[in-house]
């Protein structure tokens, strides 16, 4: 176990373990989309408080391991990994989906998978040269929970298409937002060395 000061200027002490209730709350989350899919696609595209349950599980899990990670002190490695992964899993698929649906615009999932693909090269190049990952940054988290809010709107009330648009620009202004906080971080861990979790 290591303990460092982060470049967000907490101490956080991070485990090389990967058997732990958060982990296990993270990987879950990841297969989330599969449920929604099939039940939604059973149901004649109708959607139901199964799949309901589901979602508002996935939202739940996201603070769920978080929350157990530094309850138990359990931020591991792996979990660092498991968590920001787990959301892009879900929400890909889930986004995906809706183009399929013709819920979501074809445009908007290019962003977020140059974006997520942006960052995940990134945080590889930080973990090549300093031995570990990078914690999620709190922009990224934001966006993920907008994302989510815009898709539930999207698949549950197609009517809004006022609150739609909203929240799809919304999504993409964060989206672009989130990925500089990436980059900002990136330029501080690669090439000044900074500390971090």
């Amino acid at each position: 176990m290591t303990e460092t000061r982060n470049i967000d200027g907490k101490i956080i002490p991070v485990k090389d373990e990967v058997f732990t209730i958060a982990n296990a709350i993270s990987l879950s989350r990841a297969l989330i989309a599969i449920p929604i899919l099939f039940l939604h696609h059973a149901s004649g595209k109708e959607a139901n408080w199964l799949i309901v349950a589901i979602i508002a599980y996935a939202f739940i899990s996201d603070y769920l391991d978080g929350y157990f990670a530094r309850k138990f002190n359990q931020v591991t490695e792996f979990g660092k990994v498991a968590d920001p992964l787990a959301d892009k899993i879900c929400g890909i698929i889930l986004f995906l989906y809706g183009v399929i649906i013709d819920i979501i615009p074809v445009f908007f999932v290019v962003i977020l998978l140059l974006r997520d693909g942006l960052i995940l090269v990134g945080s590889l190049m930080i973990k090549r040269k300093r031995g570990k990952y990078a914690m999620s940054v709190m922009s990224g988290k934001v966006a993920v929970n907008v994302l989510a809010i815009y898709w539930i709107v999207a698949f549950f009330f197609p009517e809004r298409e006022e609150t739609i648009a909203f929240l799809m620009w919304l999504s993409v202004i964060l989206l672009i937002y989130s990925l500089g906080s990436y980059v900002h971080r990136y330029v501080m861990i690669q090439k000044k060395g900074a500390e971090f979790n």
